[in-house]
Formats: structure tokens, C-alpha cells, sequence
């Protein structure tokens, strides 16, 4: 199946079936583009739903299996990913804007209504999206991090809170045992 779909192209009565799978090289470009150590089994099946005249709905399952390094360990961290895709096409959705500030909208599926609907980049959108942040193999232990100059000692927790020492200049309350 083509990653590209023509939206004029399709009949406006009838709901389209899409199974769409990336090749090796796609596979590749997408891990590589995601910072991932591996991609495997990926795949976005769904179908477009025609809304109205001229509007359309994208709903489809992501599948993959992708491998990340640990973030305390380096180590890999193989994750299965199944995710359902939503997308709402439609021609009255404003374009953000290209410069200033931008409010997010509360409807995060909601899309401008496109000429082509790419399945590799709803794919890779929806992927990096569902990725876990931060992964972690579950014996991995905890990660303290002492950064310093040559020559100068690291900021500890306690550095971190600067008024707790201040606690031993007040005054002592009546039952205070410390």
C-alpha cells in the first residue's frame, strides 16, 4: 500500500481500509530520526472515514516494537508500542500560525484538511508520541549525578536547598525536642 493518500482521489461515500508497514529503510530513517537503537514489526492499519463533504477521520492502530537505551544504564529497553491513532481532517481548521505566540488547542486529533494524508509521517508523529520517555530496565539502580569543574565539589541535595540551614537560627518553641 502507498504511504500517500490522495484524499480527491478517494470516494467521499465509503470508508477506506489502509494497512501501511515502512520498509527496512524507512524503518531504519524513522529509528534513526527518533533516536531509537532499533525499530521492528511496525505498522499503522486503520481507515479513513469520509465526514460530511469534504472532511475526513483517520482511525487506525500503531504497532512496533522499538529498543531505547536505558537512561541510567545505556543498556537496551525493548517496549512493545500498540496505540490507537486519531485524526480529525477538516477544511474549516485554522492553519497555526508561522510566527508569535500559539495557544494550544484542546483537540489534539483536530488537523487542516490536507490534499495527501502521509501515512509515514502520521506513523512517525504518532510513534515518537507514545514512546516512553524515560526508559529504564527494572533493575536498573538509581542514577546520582555530581557534575563539577576540575577542583570543585559537586552540589549536593542539601546544596539544593539553601534555606534549610536556617531552620537551626530559629527560635526553639516549648515541646520542640530537637
Amino acid at each position: 500500500m502507498p504511504a500517500r493518500l490522495r484524499l480527491a482521489d478517494l470516494k467521499q461515500r465509503k470508508a477506506h481500509a489502509f494497512d501501511w508497514a515502512p520498509d527496512r529503510a524507512a524503518m531504519a530513517a524513522i529509528a534513526a530520526d527518533l533516536d531509537l537503537i532499533d525499530l521492528r514489526k511496525a505498522r499503522l492499519s486503520g481507515r479513513l472515514l469520509p465526514v460530511g463533504k469534504a472532511d475526513w477521520d483517520l482511525e487506525a492502530k500503531l504497532g512496533a516494537t522499538v529498543t531505547q537505551p536505558c537512561v541510567a544504564t545505556l543498556a537496551p529497553v525493548r517496549t512493545r508500542i500498540d496505540e490507537p491513532v486519531l485524526r480529525r481532517y477538516r477544511a474549516d481548521a485554522d492553519e497555526p500560525p508561522t510566527a508569535g505566540e500559539i495557544e494550544m488547542p484542546e483537540d489534539d486529533t483536530l488537523e487542516p484538511l490536507l490534499e495527501v494524508v502521509d501515512l509515514s509521517e502520521v506513523f512517525r508523529e504518532a510513534l515518537s508520541l507514545a514512546l516512553p520517555t524515560f526508559p529504564r530496565i527494572g533493575d536498573a539502580p538509581a542514577v546520582n549525578l555530581d557534575v563539577a569543574e576540575p577542583g570543585v565539589t559537586p552540589m549536593t541535595d542539601a546544596d539544593a536547598r539553601p534555606f534549610a540551614g536556617l531552620a537551626g537560627f530559629l527560635p526553639k518553641r516549648d515541646g520542640d525536642t530537637d
